[in-house]
């Protein structure tokens, strides 16, 4: 039986819905939408990190949040999960105001950073179990849902070994797991394969894809073009903290022809155009 098998508050993202409205005034809900920012800035002294970000994504949505190094990605999943308050903008996250009602916003999700900050010193098997309390899972569905993912994520055998002598690979995944115990609307998951193995790859987005079919949306921020383009349904490329392009996989191979580009380019040819980086210069003098 599914791990996901019970019903979903979420309701799965449909190809063509157009919602009412893309931004709600004060107090409103915008149901057909799972995480929305308006005009959203974080500086850091002078340095612009997020430059009035404009997102809005569907519910149900596999959204990939792509950008080269330092372009203000991590930021934004920061400020949308209430980890990083912004300088300006509004962010929501299921209808909720993130920085207005931030324990409401953060009950609605689950959080995969970049760089992962577990109790070390509790076993996997208690580290998702104390995720579970601290989302208000009930005690039996806490103990039936870890022994599912300890067996789906092939941790059992090390699920009372302390996190602290976990592999980088073990430690994403015991991560995951606390992020989807409590089934979130919205997982934001930030560079979730790096440091994975292959096996461990296949079983990740086996899972994440049987989430977003159960109505949870998934924020995906990533540097392997491959993994987004066979996964996402819609990506968003921000450069320098402003979103420079949107749109599913074939709208952007449509620009890119109408700009005179290859109708069949790759993600990461797309990604390489967008950004201004596809034809720079690379080569080390000192190799000539």
């Amino acid at each position: 039986m599914s791990m996901f098998s019970e019903q979903n508050i979420a309701q799965p993202y449909t190809e063509g819905q157009t919602p009412p409205m893309a931004f709600p005034q004060a107090g409103q809900q915008v149901p057909n939408y799972a995480v929305i920012t308006h005009d959203l800035v974080q500086n850091f002294g002078t340095k612009v990190a997020v430059n009035h970000l404009n997102l809005a994504v569907r519910a149900g949505e596999f959204f990939g949040f792509l950008g080269p190094n330092g372009a203000g990605k991590s930021t934004t999943i920061k400020m949308l999960t209430g980890l990083l308050r912004p300088t300006s903008g509004l962010a929501y996250v299921g209808g909720i105001d993130v920085w207005r009602e931030p324990l409401r916003a953060r009950q609605l999700m689950g959080v995969l950073p970049e760089y992962l900050n577990l109790y070390e010193r509790l076993s996997g098997r208690e580290f998702i179990t104390f995720a579970g309390h601290m989302y208000g899972v009930a005690p039996a569905d806490i103990k039936r849902r870890t022994e599912e993912m300890l067996s789906v994520f092939g941790l059992q055998n090390d699920a009372d070994k302390m996190v602290v002598d976990y592999s980088v690979g073990m430690r994403k995944k015991i991560a995951l797991a606390a992020a989807i115990i409590h089934r979130p609307q919205v997982l934001f998951l930030d560079e979730p394969f790096e440091g994975i193995d292959p096996v461990s790859s296949r079983v990740i987005r086996d899972i994440l894809h049987e989430l977003t079919l159960r109505g949870t949306t998934i924020f995906f921020s990533s540097h392997i073009m491959e993994v987004v383009e066979r996964l996402c349904t819609r990506v968003g490329i921000i450069n320098q903290g402003v979103l420079v392009a949107e749109g599913t996989i074939q709208e952007l191979r449509q620009r890119a022809s109408m700009s005179g580009e290859n109708s069949d380019a790759t993600l990461e040819d797309i990604f390489l155009n967008v950004i201004g980086a596809s034809n720079e210069n690379h080569n080390l003098s000192w190799l000539e």
